[in-house]
């Protein structure tokens, strides 16, 4: 295995983490030889496939499309590829105009001249509005999943939710996968599956506090379909933590149990 590489080498190399390697790989995107002991090894093959993952990926194509073009199957890759040329475009535009405020700004700076407020406020607006890597992730899974009138009902909604560090809040969905998941196989019916869901609800509540019954539909469907996403946006947890979690809850309100806050729409009657 000379020419083989163990996947910490392979995340040293292609800056993946191992598990979106592990993700790939459960896709049917990668396929490591594997030694007696179950330990993944990566060939020369392995490193170009996964290059040609990323390149894909950064070119807008979904796993599921990413799949198919290895399999050699049919797909309208011409109307994939103009769909986010178009967001490209757009973001371009944006950025474009960013860096004009950015180098009239510099400008009166180099002179000795004030910032004047209205100048300041342009670059703050547009700083805002600039979307960091994971952002774009998301933006371009719910692009698939939600019509424009969809997202701009999310909008109109959330901004009444109580403001909050959405790192850490990322920080505590991911703890939470990760504690869940060692946790498993794990009967759904049981006290501690009901004691999970509540904890689970209970840092849904942002959410479910401003969530319309279009919302929570689908939101419902869009972590239904992982599959067809994870490993392109990180939610926190995997679809496996998220299939426990909606046969925990069903199970915990089919044996009529409080599992904790919910959609005003979903609660039962008093």
């Amino acid at each position: 295995m000379d020419d083989s590489f163990a996947i910490d080498d392979v995340v040293r190399r292609t800056g993946l983490t191992a598990r979106a390697l592990r993700f790939y790989e459960a896709r049917g995107l990668l396929a490591p030889l594997r030694t007696q002991s179950g330990r993944r090894w990566y060939g020369p093959a392995d490193l170009e496939r996964i290059h040609r993952i990323v390149a894909l990926k950064k070119a807008g194509l979904s796993l599921a499309e990413i799949k198919r073009l290895f399999d050699r199957k049919p797909i309208d890759l011409a109307a994939l590829l103009s769909a986010q040329r178009e967001r490209l475009v757009q973001q371009a535009a944006e950025i474009t105009e960013a860096l004009t405020l950015i180098d009239s700004a510099l400008s009166r700076v180099g002179r000795g001249e004030p910032l004047d407020a209205a100048t300041l406020c342009s670059l703050i607006r547009k700083g805002d509005t600039m979307m960091t890597d994971g952002q774009q992730a998301w933006k371009a899974v719910l692009d698939r999943y939600y019509t424009a009138e969809e997202q701009s009902h999310w909008q109109a909604a959330m901004p009444a939710a109580a403001p909050f560090d959405q790192a850490a809040y990322h920080a505590q969905w991911q703890a939470l996968g990760r504690r869940i998941e060692a946790m498993l196989p794990l009967d759904p019916a049981s006290d501690a599956a009901l004691a999970l869901v509540r904890e689970w609800l209970a840092l849904l509540e942002p959410f479910t506090r401003q969530a319309s019954p279009m919302m929570w539909e689908g939101a419902s469907r869009l972590y239904a379909d992982m599959d067809n996403w994870q490993g392109e946006a990180d939610p926190g947890f995997s679809k496996q933590v998220w299939d426990f979690i909606a046969a925990a809850a069903a199970a915990a309100r089919k044996a009529g149990k409080d599992i904790g806050p919910l959609p005003a729409f979903m609660a039962p009657p008093a």
